[in-house]
């Protein structure tokens, strides 16, 4: 019950105070844990209820598909649940074993903090990851500041939510000090956590921005994004909120979501591939369509698929999921393939096993998707440098932005169509934190919405709801100078890990004297 609670503090909800009487609560559980069964119990247990009721967005993606009965959707949540939660339940047996050596509420409380940490960075990558919500989240505040999670830029996100422990950690404090009389010391750590949330902590000062940019949000439902009776309408409606061909002595970004062209846009495929599934047989001609579409001036980014193709069968043997950037005259300026991809979503796990009893991919296809090598810049020239990370690559810290040469803008194109209720609203704010913590703004275009221009501070200046066919224009805000999480990565974080297990090693020791 407790991790269902603190599961409220996410969005669309955004009850953090129940995220932290929740997390005050696990760590009272945890530190009368009889023994090491009794605390893993205790955080397994935990883990189910938190991470069941954060995840219900995706039980709506079985709505979208045919081959296997909705209320899959709800036990397959349950289920994930049931591995997710061994994270909660490591930092809990971890924060019990370590409290028996440093004895005292404190040492415990910065403990837990710093195996929280841990886990929910091996949550990050361990089978390939699944970094959904992180706790830090709840920090963010509305769409125009960014609260308490603009210091993710100086402690990263999985530290971040260390600190949201030691946020609940002050709760726990205030209710043993309180009943003990301690009225003074009680009142001050009762009061720090929700000054702390709700202080206007102002972003950092931001300069105009020199590139134009429109955003398009066409509201292709998912019924309708991979129905070919759609394809041509679905192209008219988001090349009319592209807005008009940009002259050639200026210059404008053109952003389309994933899955924003149905076509192939590379040539060199067996002519089948093209006729039996895009309205548009050439290749060429579909470009030429779209250097019409952005006109001299302009320059587009968006989401399509790409084809790996056996030459020696003469077949597709996979796909890629690709933002492709499309130049003025019609030719492939660049692109991006995706790297983090969706378990059941874009490939089957244990294909030769699964397939035979039923089980199948959860969006449309037969063919696996193939991951892409990872963050990568694309240097549009006059257009600027772009990062790229496709859908839900966002939510993953420290992976988001090539290494070896900084992007001036991140592109978030996504198809949020299959994320239910509250899944785009999570996904919208794990993007915030992407832009405080690299200090770059991101612009998110997506079919359903919600799309979002944020800048380099996390701040939400402006926005399309869901459901809603419409456009941003405007220019793109500048980048920051390198953040110490952009120098760092995830080594800042664990350094704060660090940095609080010997810090609860302090205050047991001054607890002995």
């Amino acid at each position: 019950m407790a991790g269902a609670v603190a599961a409220t503090g996410f969005q669309p909800l955004a009850l953090w105070p129940l995220t932290l009487a929740a997390f005050a609560l696990l760590m009272h559980l945890l530190c009368g844990a009889s023994g090491p069964k009794r605390a893993a119990l205790i955080g397994w247990l935990f883990g189910v209820g938190h991470f069941w009721l954060g995840n219900n967005w995706i039980a709506t993606a079985f709505t979208y598909q045919a081959e296997m009965p909705a209320w899959l959707g709800w036990v397959a949540i349950f289920l994930l649940s049931l591995y997710l939660a061994v994270y909660p339940m490591l930092a809990g047996l971890a924060a019990w074993a370590i409290g028996r050596r440093l004895p005292g509420p404190v040492p415990f409380v910065l403990t837990f903090a710093a195996t929280w940490i841990v886990t929910e960075w091996m949550r990050g990558w361990v089978f390939t990851g699944f970094a959904w919500n992180p706790l830090g989240i709840v920090t963010l505040g509305g769409f125009d500041r960014p609260g308490l999670a603009l210091v993710s830029q100086f402690l990263g996100t999985y530290a971040l939510s260390g600190l949201v422990v030691l946020l609940a950690g002050c709760w726990l404090a205030a209710a043993v000090l309180i009943p003990a009389r301690r009225y003074i010391a009680g009142g001050v750590v009762l009061i720090l956590p929700v000054a702390l949330m709700l202080a206007p902590f102002p972003p950092p000062g931001q300069r105009e921005g020199a590139l134009d940019f429109t955003l398009v949000q066409p509201d292709v439902r998912q019924d309708d994004l991979n129905n070919p009776r759609h394809f041509e309408p679905n192209f008219i409606k988001t090349a009319r909120l592209s807005g008009q061909p940009t002259p050639a002595n200026e210059r404008k970004l053109v952003l389309w979501p994933e899955s924003g062209v149905p076509d192939y846009l590379r040539g060199g495929y067996p002519s089948r591939y093209y006729i039996a599934t895009t309205f548009a047989a050439d290749p060429d001609l579909a470009r030429e369509r779209i250097a019409d579409v952005i006109g001299p001036g302009g320059m587009l980014l968006t989401g399509t698929v790409d084809l790996v193709i056996d030459p020696a069968a003469k077949r597709a043997i996979a796909a890629e999921n690709v933002v492709t950037a499309v130049g003025p005259d019609g030719e492939i300026a660049g692109g991006y393939a995706k790297a983090h991809l969706v378990p059941y979503g874009e490939y089957l796990p244990m294909r030769s096993l699964l397939e035979p009893i039923g089980l199948s991919r959860l969006v449309a296809g037969t063919l696996d998707f193939r991951p892409g090598p990872g963050p990568r810049t694309i240097d549009l020239g006059r257009w600027g440098k772009a990062g790229v990370q496709i859908c839900y690559e966002i939510v993953f810290s420290g992976q988001v932005v090539d290494p070896d040469v900084r992007p001036d803008y991140i592109f978030n194109p996504s198809n949020d169509g299959w994320f239910g209720a509250w899944g785009p609203p999570q996904h919208l704010a794990q993007a915030r934190l992407r832009a405080i913590e690299e200090g770059l703004p991101v612009l998110r275009s997506t079919t359903t919405g919600i799309s979002a221009l944020i800048d380099a501070g996390g701040v939400v200046r402006a926005s399309i709801p869901k459901y809603e066919a419409a456009s941003i224009s405007g220019k793109i805000p500048p980048a920051l100078a390198p953040t110490p999480f952009a120098r760092m990565g995830n080594w800042l974080a664990m350094g704060w890990a660090l940095l609080l297990l010997v810090a609860a090693m302090v205050a047991s020791r001054r607890r002995r004297g």
